[in-house]
């Protein structure tokens, strides 16, 4: 079906668009069409009289009945090690070939490890008298010292160039 418009230029509309009752009818992605409340294409928000353009904050936080926060689903984020990742931490390690059961092994006691020194870690941050909630480098350094296995380059005594002291 075929439009005049003002210029005198012709625009085709398909017959499922174009109503012969002269009212017009919503098209996706028109800026004129403007929902009711309680029509079909109000938004949830607008049901629950939230009001548009306001959020989930603007209710309040405790408020009950309201739309609520989901929750994050804690998933088992060790499988991000992947078998290239061990691979090529045991590469670095001088292993040339390596077995196929051993990649949950190995998953397993960098878990253990990762779950050792962080707990270490944040003992060191909270103890902090300066009420500390930030891990800076040397916590880490010093506890990777503490339990016995020292990170070289970060000496206090070597300022890259020469040996102090």
């Amino acid at each position: 079906m075929a439009k005049p418009r003002a210029g005198g230029e012709v625009r085709h509309v398909p017959r499922h668009l174009a109503s012969g009752s002269g009212t017009p009818r919503f098209v996706p992605g028109s800026s004129s069409f403007n929902p009711r409340p309680g029509s079909v294409y109000s938004s949830r928000a607008t049901q629950l009289g939230l009001g548009l353009g306001k959020g989930k904050g603007a209710a309040g936080l405790g408020t009950k009945g309201l739309l609520k926060r989901n929750k994050r689903v804690q998933r088992d984020t060790i499988q991000g090690i992947t078998k290239g990742d061990i691979r090529r931490l045991a590469r670095r390690g001088g292993i040339k070939r390596i077995s196929a059961t051993v990649y949950h092994d190995v998953r397993d006691v960098l878990k253990d490890r990762l779950r050792t020194l962080l707990r270490s870690i944040t003992t060191i941050v909270e103890g902090d008298p300066s009420n500390r909630k930030t891990v800076v480098v040397r916590d880490v350094i010093f506890t990777l010292q503490r339990l016995g296995n020292p990170i070289y380059g970060f000496d206090a005594s070597f300022d890259g160039k020469y040996r102090k002291g």
